[in-house]
């Protein structure tokens, strides 16, 4: 019978590594990996010999970029590889080449991902300890906070590259936008649309000197690669705010008496019906990107449609009857609806495409 880590493939991306990348894939093999798939993402020929020498190791397998492609084009090679040629695994788990990532914590990653179905394991570091860079610290703060205020969810480590992933959900990998660093965040935003249970693991953080020399994160370039995700997922928010506010002037400026509760009720709910459907259609298509349980989806969306109409049309009412003008009325709608989108956001991503998020307490 195999044990837990014979089932889990080992992936590590590299681009110019140093010494410590063998050191880090002897002491795996050492501990009891079976199966390692290293890339290499062009590197350049002075550290061409570190790959030569894994080579050498029947425990590995090293694919090869011709030229840099970026680490989320190299995850995406081996996955790739992985769903052609490892079909007896049970998934993989992805670490860094620098020595970031120790073999123990790698393994015992490994190992906690055979036990969680649908999960994804990520493997998080201490930012508190004043080992890691500055910059490092900063940029995880940026995105974890993003995380916690767009997407409702509190993930500690955004930026680490330890994480399992169970084979079913390697193809949803495969379809994810981006091939550097961005493409790291964007797994995060995709798992937990797609509902895939996040497993936080505590491991050593380790900064050795000069170990993240060789870190390729682009703290500018890279972060708004992060955030243009971020704006895409706000576009159809926007769009869908666009329409209703249209559609709520037009019909009311047709209807130049209909400020009374009936008339503004009418016109808030013919607004919302035609912008809400978009919303509704770009959400599950482009944002969530849901393929099933379209009912389900769709039953609570428009629950919490016809709960926020109500709420605006009786605030809108109740502010009209100061002031009869339609420029006012409309400006009045805007800024509850305002206030109102933000509470929606979060009830969206709570509720409406949910998603869990544990910690996993065995030391073991």
């Amino acid at each position: 019978m195999k044990s837990r880590i014979e089932k889990i493939s080992i992936i590590i991306p590299s681009l110019n590594p140093s010494e410590r990348l063998v050191k880090t894939i002897t002491d795996l093999i050492n501990d009891g990996a079976t199966d390692i798939i290293v890339v290499d993402d062009g590197s350049n020929e002075e550290t061409k010999k570190q790959f030569d020498i894994i080579r050498s190791f029947p425990e590995c397998t090293v694919l090869v970029h011709p030229e840099n492609s970026g680490k989320g084009k190299a995850l995406k090679t081996a996955f790739k590889y992985f769903m052609e040629n490892r079909t007896d695994k049970l998934g993989v788990v992805t670490a860094d080449s620098d020595g970031q990532h120790k073999s123990k914590d790698i393994i015992r990653c490994a190992k906690i991902l055979t036990s969680v179905e649908n999960s994804m394991v990520l493997g998080v570091r201490d930012f508190k300890n004043g080992i890691v860079p500055k910059r490092n610290s900063f940029g995880n703060r940026v995105t974890a906070g993003a995380f916690k205020i767009l997407y409702g969810i509190n993930i500690r480590d955004t930026q680490t590259g330890l994480r399992g992933i169970r084979s079913e959900n390697i193809p949803l990998m495969l379809e994810i936008r981006g091939n550097r660093f961005e493409y790291e965040t964007n797994m995060l935003i995709e798992a937990e649309q797609q509902g895939i249970k996040f497993v936080e693991v505590e491991i050593e953080t380790v900064y050795e000197e000069g170990s993240n020399e060789r870190s390729h994160y682009r703290p500018f370039a890279d972060t708004f690669a992060i955030f243009s995700r971020i704006f895409i997922y706000s576009i159809g928010g926007v769009a869908s705010f666009g329409i209703d506010i249209g559609v709520f002037w037009l019909i009311l400026s047709q209807f130049p008496n209909s400020f009374g509760a009936v008339g503004i009720f009418t016109c808030t709910a013919i607004a919302r019906a035609i912008s809400s459907f978009f919303n509704f259609s770009y959400n599950r298509w482009i944002v969530f990107r849901r393929k099933n349980n379209y009912t389900g989806s769709l039953l609570r969306y428009y629950s919490l449609v016809v709960v926020q109409m109500l709420i605006s049309a009786t605030l809108v009412w109740f502010l009209s009857r100061y002031v009869h003008q339609l420029g006012f009325v409309t400006f009045q709608k805007v800024i509850v609806d305002t206030i109102l989108f933000c509470i929606s956001y979060h009830i969206q991503q709570k509720w409406v495409f949910k998603a869990n998020v544990f910690k996993h307490t065995d030391k073991n």
